[in-house]
């Protein structure tokens, strides 16, 4: 039997304004870093710190507002979290950094990659389009947009009545009820965080066109499950196409969660894509 020796790993909390903010970082290598969504933290990402820790070193964090960082008696505004991740960079000392971003972490990430282009290597964008405004990306002018989010909605209420978690859907919750279970054990760890004040608040800061986004050159991979019922996976691959240097991959039987619930396969898609960044 081959002996494993786990890599190495860190805790750590950056005093900011709003208090500190919790991270942990392993592995080795190019820097690689995760923005969890509004169910998660840090813990999120155990599917793929395990499998990127050999090669990169991996930095996973809480956002504001988040438990294991620091409540905020208001709740966290989302116009902040591109500068905690600045700080948490400086912190420490990356020099080029490749960012993977989950729902409301696309925030974070697409916000950051924006004001700091010349350290990002590359964007992972999944389940997401970040601070675009999601209607206004959509090709038919808002049409197929509409459309979706009726149909979307329609199936929320539905699986909620029945305990699923709009961010993992009713297919996944039937097929793996472990991780379904763990999805909303770390989505409980925020505790009294009013998420549906802090979704309004995504939905504010989500006012970007693809004019802001005309000159951006940091190659961006957008990942989106089919099965989504909370961000349309048609909008992945139309954003994709009007970026310079974009392209999608679509995992036709996956939720909102992709990284959550088909873990090997969107690990496979991000290596591949981290490669060709090199």
């Amino acid at each position: 039997m081959k002996s494993y020796a786990p890599p190495p790993r860190t805790v750590g909390h950056l005093e900011r304004p709003f208090g500190t903010l919790y991270y942990e970082v392993c592995g080795s290598g190019p820097a690689l870093l995760f923005a969890h969504g509004l169910g998660g933290n840090h813990l999120s990402w155990w599917q793929q710190l395990a499998h990127f820790a050999p090669h990169y070193t991996c930095v996973a964090f809480a956002h504001r507002g988040f438990a294991p960082s620091d409540a905020i008696t208001d709740g966290p505004d989302p116009a902040d979290y591109a500068g905690d991740l600045a700080a948490l960079i400086d912190h420490l000392a990356l020099t080029d950094v490749r960012l993977v971003g989950q729902s409301m972490g696309g925030w974070t990430m697409l916000e950051y990659a924006l004001t700091h282009p010349e350290k990002v290597k590359a964007l992972v964008l999944s389940s997401t389009s970040g601070t675009l405004d999601r209607r206004g990306s959509d090709p038919s002018g808002g049409r197929d947009y509409d459309a979706w989010m009726k149909d979307a909605e329609a199936k929320v209420v539905d699986g909620m009545a029945k305990g699923i978690h709009p961010a993992v859907g009713a297919s996944a919750a039937a097929r793996w009820p472990a991780l379904h279970l763990l999805y909303r054990s770390i989505d409980e760890m925020a505790g009294a965080l009013d998420k549906a004040k802090l979704r309004d608040g995504l939905r504010r800061t989500a006012t970007r066109t693809f004019a802001d986004l005309a000159a951006f050159r940091v190659p961006t991979l957008l990942i989106a499950g089919g099965e989504d019922v909370v961000f349309p996976a048609f909008l992945a691959s139309a954003i994709a196409a009007r970026l310079p240097c974009g392209e999608a991959e679509i995992i036709s039987d996956s939720g909102h969660s992709p990284y959550f619930e088909q873990a090997a396969r969107f690990n496979e898609l991000v290596d591949a894509f981290l490669v060709r960044q090199r």
